[in-house]
């Protein structure tokens, strides 16, 4: 190892744990996992969280605790998994990108066939937690994977590949509904299109951070297509969201607590609009990352109405 492979990748946490405590042997693969970037993980458990939530019996105040870690251990696994697979797919073009050219692929920290290794270990690991749900869930598990394995060549073929995220990203709201009802029904679809639109909001944000290297790798995405009215599809998108989750809610006639969680979640995001400089990634960033904050708010909103 060189010292090369201390550097952290540009959008990473500061003196995280992964820098501080771990061998400089193993950082690598704990940054391909994307650990010293938890907010990724944030976003693929909190779907999940949602879809618990919607289908939790009325009068129990928390899904089933086994429920809500398995989840949570299956995203931190499944989006590492799904981030390896991505860098795997990536490697030329993150090296042809200031923010991600210290990734660990696209920098030489580890080589391709040690990239294969660790996604394998990471999926059996993943689908050792997933048998453990009911034959519903497990289905819409495995077929998830279609959704996770197109998503990186997307930006070569479209400029929405943020869309394809959406789809990806917010299937867990599905299995999160399943693995407690063991059926999908219009509430939980709805639930699922409103975190497509979610997303189609924070990673355009996220997306504006390389707006100027992906145009000169000649990568698409939502911000180079959309460019000075990022703002106005932001309303659209974020207003798309709310509206599909309020048409889930009148579907599973959640009571009126919910509504008032709902009125908070869309002042967040309005802020968040109203906050964005496209021209500043170090915003970009941070609003993407409050994201976090925004799921969070949608999982006590659906809490409320427990």
């Amino acid at each position: 190892m060189t010292s090369k492979d201390t550097q952290r990748p540009a959008d990473a946490i500061a003196d995280h744990w992964v820098d501080r405590l771990l061998p400089v042997s193993i950082r690598p693969y704990a940054r391909l996992a994307r650990l010293d970037r938890p907010i990724g993980t944030w976003l693929l458990f909190l779907p999940c969280v949602w879809g618990l939530l919607l289908a939790n019996d009325q009068g129990a105040i928390f899904p089933p605790i086994s429920h809500i870690a398995l989840f949570g251990l299956g995203a931190l696994v499944m989006r590492g998994a799904g981030c390896t697979f991505n860098d795997i797919i990536d490697r030329d073009i993150d090296a042809r990108v200031i923010r991600t050219a210290n990734r660990p692929l696209a920098a030489g920290h580890i080589t391709r066939m040690q990239a294969i290794g660790f996604l394998i270990i990471q999926c059996l690991i993943g689908f050792v937690i997933l048998i453990q749900f009911n034959t519903l869930t497990i289905q819409l598990g495995i077929s998830s994977l279609i959704l996770v394995g197109i998503y990186p060549f997307m930006k070569r073929i479209t400029w929405w590949p943020q869309l394809f995220l959406g789809l990806a990203f917010n299937w867990g709201a599905l299995m999160g509904y399943a693995s407690l009802n063991n059926h999908i029904d219009p509430s939980i679809l709805w639930l699922y299109l409103a975190g497509i639109f979610w997303t189609l909001g924070y990673d355009t944000i996220y997306a504006h951070q390389d707006r100027e290297d992906d145009a000169l790798v000649g990568v698409k995405s939502s911000a180079l297509r959309l460019g000075d009215h990022t703002h106005r599809a932001l309303y659209v998108f974020y207003g798309a969201m709310i509206i599909c989750m309020s048409i889930s809610a009148w579907s599973a006639q959640l009571p009126s607590l919910f509504w008032f969680g709902l009125v908070i979640v869309a002042g967040h995001l309005w802020r968040q609009i109203n906050l964005l400089d496209i021209h500043n990634p170090a915003m970009c960033l941070l609003l993407f990352r409050r994201n976090r904050d925004t799921g969070i708010l949608v999982a006590l909103s659906l809490l409320l109405a427990s």
